[in-house]
């Protein structure tokens, strides 16, 4: 990695690309300080590998097991609501909130 004052890199900008384009990194400093960096673009999204995390973490059993009465209640009434707010759309979610104000 090395170092270029504001004024070199203006000056040379298109030989520090083709550095960076070789895969070195160059830091940009304004009165011997750094204040920017220069590295190489990467095209698209990393490959993700299937299977990456195999054997690194466990699911116990109990974890496909159904749920309980009480909690399956709890996350239908919260998926109900979720519901009934999409359904009125944001505008009416604002004009509750606008009510309350008032109120």
């Amino acid at each position: 990695m090395s170092a270029v004052n504001v004024h070199e890199a203006k000056t040379h900008l298109s030989r520090l690309l083709v550095r960076v384009e070789a895969g070195e990194e160059i830091v940009i400093a304004r009165s011997g300080k750094p204040v920017a960096r220069l590295v190489g673009y990467r095209r698209g999204r990393p490959v993700r590998r299937f299977g990456a995390l195999k054997g690194r973490l466990t699911v116990d059993d109990s974890f496909f097991d159904p749920l309980p009465e009480a909690e399956l209640a709890a996350w239908e009434s919260v998926d109900k609501s979720a519901r009934a707010r999409r359904a009125a759309g944001p505008a009416e979610h604002l004009r509750s909130e606008s009510r309350q104000e008032v109120a």
